[in-house]
């Protein structure tokens, strides 16, 4: 039986108008009245996932920077594992001698060192603030991940995944979607995220359904007894998964939740 759900967000339970669908959200909710824990597991900062969490009626944890920090409802930390200061200042500098825009993340705040579009098409409907600054005039500490972004050109993403992950294996680097390269602490997992959580609450990994679209969703599906990806998945997340549901534009959470979680029983 399963007693946990460990969703992603972006691109899994909410549309690319940053939307709900009523299915998605009745969905959710009669999870929550049968007793089954639902989390959401992103890579979102904590701050820009309160509000979604609030919208869906949900009081789980939340696991944010691909699971380098986990808050409860109280804002309370239970886990946290940032990226070392030696090693952001490093990718700080390599980003700025290849031209490379970066956002940093320090104590769930975005700064940036130049306000163009592309952090503006970043934070667009995210409910997200950001401030403009050199990252020199910052204390480069309890960074909380870094992310760098570009917008037109996928494949200099991935040669960006495979040049920092080769250069620096001690870190957690993945593609997150086809434009952003997230870097941070190398437990800093969705994985590890939700295996905390359900150690905490006495749940089994066959008792947990994992669900997600990229392929920093691919630690989450690891931490699950069911693996369920996105029709609108990565290619690469596919081949981890045991089930392929349907988009998120019609509603393939909601239609995984109904193939494989039995609902209206309160679980104990």
């Amino acid at each position: 039986m399963i007693k946990m759900v460990a969703t992603d967000i972006d691109g899994t339970i909410l549309k690319w108008s940053f939307e709900f669908s009523p299915k998605v959200k009745q969905c959710i909710k009669a999870l929550n009245e049968s007793g089954i824990k639902v989390v959401l597991v992103t890579g979102r900062m904590h701050c820009a996932t309160t509000n979604i969490a609030k919208e869906l009626g949900l009081t789980t944890p939340i696991v944010s920077y691909q699971g380098g920090l986990i808050k409860d409802e109280t804002g309370r930390t239970l886990y946290q594992k940032d990226l070392p200061k030696d090693y952001a200042i490093k990718v700080i500098d390599w980003a700025r001698k290849n031209n490379i825009h970066l956002n940093l993340y320090l104590d769930d705040k975005l700064y940036v060192e130049q306000d163009n579009e592309i952090v503006k098409e970043y934070t667009d409907g995210r409910f997200i603030d950001y401030k403009v600054c050199s990252f020199d005039s910052l204390k480069i500490e309890n960074v909380n991940k870094l992310l760098a972004i570009d917008l037109k050109n996928p494949d200099k993403v991935t040669g960006w995944v495979e040049e920092l992950s080769e250069r620096y294996p001690e870190l957690y680097i993945v593609k997150s979607t086809p434009y952003f390269c997230e870097v941070g602490n190398k437990e800093a997992k969705k994985s590890t995220g939700v295996e905390f959580l359900a150690n905490m609450w006495g749940i089994k990994k066959e008792e947990i359904l994992a669900i997600g679209d990229q392929n920093n969703d691919i630690e989450l599906l690891k931490a699950g007894g069911i693996k369920v990806a996105m029709g609108n998945a990565s290619e690469e997340l596919k081949e981890y998964a045991d089930y392929i549901t349907d988009t998120v534009e019609n509603d393939g959470f909601a239609k995984a939740i109904e193939k494989f979680v039995t609902l209206g029983v309160k679980n104990v």
